[in-house]
Formats: structure tokens, sequence, C-alpha cells
């Protein structure tokens, strides 16, 4: 299967425990300095933007923060905070998104779990790094005027040194239309792989074939595998892109017809989720079509004096040098400040090569 991503925005796919409902925020802050006396282009703009976009499923949140400047992608960072029982849970991941030398890179992964028992507070702090691996354990309670507090530290963090080798956690969620069987696995060198699987895709007029899919992040690459199956069922909420009487050598070659993509939408509150799927590579806005896959999130809502729109879409390329192989990030907003007055902007950053492509803002005015 071809290498490529999802910020994932994954970074916006929706872990979640419960079908309690759902919802999609977050924001986008961008300044853009111009200085029109400097002696080249590249000294003339800088960029610092933030884009951070919050999945909320019953007592979970699962954020991606993203940080882009003039130089391209420069920080990656997931996020997932939430209850589980009596205990709360932290964990944060953190990645180089490109190095010039090293490429994209696992820089951290910190989880923190506590918990209260009969008056005692129990909690974990477990980092893994470069540098190695370390366990903090901490327990403290207070009897009348007395306060004890004790914590246990495993590993100097110098290597695997107190016998960690590998850990692999498995966590069962709905998503949109279709239920979830996400993976991740740690091993002393850091990030191994985040898998998500799903079961049963059901194809419309044929009843007894359903496909599993399964999507897998490394560091560097990224596969989405197609395995067809004899089953029985209803077509959902995910289209399959299907050439009828064709025999070929597809990403999946059936007897009669060829499944070149899938596609996905669907409404999160009032945000819209869209991934599609293209193993011709037909993907892409204007002038970048070699692009295999996307994902897109959208909002339209009233801003403060009108209409608001946004929306932000992800594209993935076969063999890119970036984290998850993101290839192209295209961001646009519109926002009406007055009947008469329409602003909007439009920011592209190649994200293969480490370009700031495009940035655009314009208005309309109409009287």
């Amino acid at each position: 299967m071809k290498r490529a991503l999802v910020l994932s925005l994954i970074c916006v796919l929706g872990l979640g425990f419960s079908s309690m409902a759902a919802s999609l925020t977050g924001f986008w802050d961008t300044d853009v300095t111009i200085n029109p006396q400097a002696v080249n282009f590249n000294d003339a703009l800088s960029l610092t933007s933030k884009l951070s976009v919050t999945y909320t499923v019953g007592d979970w949140a699962f954020t991606s923060l993203t940080t882009l400047s003039e130089d391209g992608w420069t920080a990656q960072e997931f996020d997932v905070a939430g209850v589980l029982g009596a205990f709360t849970l932290d964990s944060t991941l953190k990645f180089v998104p490109y190095d010039a030398v090293l490429g994209p890179s696992f820089t951290s992964w910190n989880t923190v779990a506590a918990v209260s028992i009969a008056g005692v507070s129990f909690s974990a702090d477990f980092t893994l790094d470069s540098t190695g691996t370390s366990l903090d354990l901490m327990a403290s309670g207070t009897a009348g005027d007395v306060t004890v507090t004790g914590t246990l530290t495993l590993g100097s963090g110098d290597g695997c040194d107190f016998d960690f080798s590998e850990v692999v956690i498995g966590v069962g969620f709905p998503f949109c239309c279709v239920d979830v069987a996400s993976e991740i696995a740690f091993d002393c060198d850091g990030f191994e792989y985040v898998q998500f699987k799903t079961t049963g895709i059901a194809i419309p007029m044929i009843p007894w074939l359903t496909l599993d899919a399964t999507l897998k992040f490394t560091v560097q690459t990224k596969t989405l595998t197609l395995s067809p199956k004899v089953d029985f069922g209803d077509f959902a909420c995910i289209d399959l892109d299907i050439d009828l009487d064709y025999i070929g050598t597809g990403p999946i070659s059936v007897q009669g017809f060829t499944i070149s993509g899938l596609s996905l939408t669907c409404d999160i509150g009032a945000v819209t989720f869209t991934a599609v799927t293209d193993y011709d590579g037909g993907l892409g806005p204007t002038g970048y079509k070699n692009y295999w896959e996307y994902y897109k999130i959208a909002t339209k809502d009233d801003g403060c004096c009108g209409p608001f729109s946004f929306d932000l879409g992800v594209y993935f390329m076969d063999g890119g040098v970036a984290l998850f192989d993101v290839g192209l990030i295209d961001a646009n907003m519109s926002l009406q400040i007055a009947s008469q007055f329409t602003f909007n902007m439009g920011l592209m950053i190649n994200v293969d090569t480490g370009a700031f492509t495009q940035w655009t803002v314009g208005f309309l005015v109409t009287w």
C-alpha cells in the first residue's frame, strides 16, 4: 500500500468511549508580518500560525495542536485527557514534523494518571523521549495535622533501565457512523505506530461483500489497507469509489469491479468532517493533483456581524518527507463584517518542500 497521511487531524480522528453527544471545536491563530524594507523576499515575510482542533465526546477530549511558520510545519502535538472510572488521565505526544537531516521524528510521550481512594491521592507520571524512560509513582494523604507524601522514581531516563520494553494500548470507540478499534505502540526508541481499524464496511447492491479498513501511521509512513470479505449488511455513511466491469491491478481487484477509493462525510455539531481516499492520486486543489488522500473540517456559522465560514484541508502524498507523509495544508476563511463588506483569507503550506506556498487576503465591497 502506498505511503502518506492525517494531521491528524488524525488529529481529528475522534476517539470516544460512549455514545454521548460529541463536539468538534478549535482555533486558528495566525499572524503575518510583511517587511517592505527587506532586501529579499524570504526576509520580507514572516508567519506564525497555530491550529488547534479538539474533538470532545463524553468526558474525553482529543486535541491536535499544529504550529506553522514561514519555514513550513515546525511542530505537532497530540493530547488526550479524560476520566476512566475513578482515574483521570492526560497523555501528550509530540513530534518534529520535518528535519532536513533526520526527517520527521518522535520527540516525547508523557502520560499522567491520578486517582483518589479513601482520602489518599495516587498518581503516576510516565515519560518516554530520546534519552530513555522514567516512571514516577506518587502518593499523598492527610491525617489530622499530619501530611504524608511519597515519590518512587523508576528509571534514570538513560535507556530502558527499569526493564521497559514495549507498551501497546488498545481503545475502542465510535466515530461518525462506524465503530473503530485503535492501537498505539511505543518501544524503547519511542513511538512505533498508531492504528485504527473498522470492520464490516458494506457495499450497496452487493450484500455478500464487505470490507475491513486498517489505517496505520508510523513516524514517516501512512498506509490504508482494505481487505474484502464476504458478508451481509446495509450501506452506511462511507461511500466507495467503484468502477464496474473492470479487471485490472488496482489496490483492490475483484472480478467484475475495482474499488479505487472511499470517502466519509459526517456532521459533528456545527462542524462537517470529510475524509476522501483516491488511489489514483487525483486529489488536491488546482495545480496540486498528486495527492491520494485528504481530510477536511469545515464550518459555517453566524459571526459578530454576518455569516462566517472556515475550512481546513490536509492532503497526503506518496513518498513525502514530512511527518506521516503530509504533503499540503490548505485553509480558507470568510467573514461578512457588514452587509456591504466581506473579508476572506486563504493559506497554503507545501509541507513536503517546507515552503510557505501561498497566502491570500481579499475583500468584497458592494453598494
